[in-house]
């Protein structure tokens, strides 16, 4: 199904934000296009179909704010981030290797982890853990990679059931246990395998008093809530973050000094934007399209296989 003139045009300036360049077409469209190798994930995978969802927006907002919740995963991105100089070329970072671990090939992956892993042995430093000890820490330090996979799992997860236009395929389990297989690259061995895992997890953070705030919490979080974007775009924005942080648990909401409305408030308006979205946006993004055609090229898919 070809998406006319204006889905095109409107595709074009969305793109434009999220992969920070002038053109929308993402620098990394080469590497999902190429490989001689499936990837993690097929069309029909849970991964593949909550990420090639528009609730990723969603998800995006409510997993850094959860991520905010770890005083050492704060402390890195605070120190090593460039957030509040270079917002959005920070987010074409995050949306690039999220993109390339769901579709790219095992090639692609491969690559982009490395990457990342150098970019991680620059990230370290010291920070106050939430009793008040300074403790030490690096990027690759499991607990923290753990942090921010679970607070990622549990985000994108959550906010899709709650505003995601298809069901997961094999349900919460399999996107949770088939996801997992991203961090494997990055040094992680173990990430939960189901939702009740993911639940435990997240618990044990909070009952062993891991998670915590601080003024630079509120400071990052307030940066989350009005990032620097056209008033335009913030109206939009304004909505989903309300969106976000409605999915959130009362308990860390109240942590982030966040006091957010109500599913039954911000649930349908949510809901509404990212049906408008999906509609000006069209059937299928241009990166799942090019991860199709690899696919196809390779003998993975049959050569008339059609995306829903």
């Amino acid at each position: 199904m070809a998406t006319n003139a204006l889905q095109e045009r409107f595709g074009t300036r969305f793109r434009r934000i999220i992969t920070n360049t002038e053109d929308g077409v993402p620098p990394w469209m080469e590497a999902v296009e190429s490989g001689e190798t499936r990837g993690l994930y097929l069309p029909h995978d849970a991964p593949w179909v909550v990420h090639g969802d528009v609730a990723t927006l969603i998800g995006g907002i409510r997993a850094l704010l959860m991520q905010a919740l770890h005083p050492g995963t704060l402390t890195g991105v605070e120190q090593h981030s460039r957030y509040e100089h270079d917002p959005l070329g920070r987010l074409a970072g995050t949306t690039k290797w999220l993109t390339i671990a769901t579709f790219g090939s095992a090639e692609a992956l491969a690559n982009e982890s490395a990457r990342v892993n150098r970019m991680h042995d620059h990230v370290k430093g010291e920070y106050q853990t939430s009793s008040g000890v300074t403790k030490a820490y690096k990027a690759a330090d499991p607990d923290l990679l753990a942090w921010v996979h679970i607070a990622f799992t549990d985000s994108f997860l959550t906010t899709h059931e709650l505003y995601g236009a298809e069901k997961i395929p094999g349900g919460p389990d399999e996107y949770v246990s088939q996801w997992s297989k991203s961090v494997a690259p990055l040094g992680l061995t173990y990430a939960p395998m189901s939702r009740a895992e993911l639940k435990r997890e997240i618990k044990r953070y909070r009952d062993e008093g891991i998670l915590g705030t601080s003024e630079t919490t509120k400071r990052v979080v307030e940066f989350i809530r009005k990032p620097p974007l056209s008033k335009t775009a913030l109206l939009a924005y304004d909505r989903m973050f309300d969106g976000a942080v409605a999915s959130i648990p009362a308990e860390f909401q109240e942590m982030l000094g966040l006091k957010g409305k109500s599913l039954k408030i911000a649930g349908p308006v949510t809901r509404g934007i990212l049906s408008s979205l999906r509609m000006a946006l069209g059937p299928a993004s241009p990166m799942e399209e090019a991860a199709i055609a690899r696919l196809i090229r390779i003998g993975e898919l049959p050569k008339d296989f059609v995306s829903n």
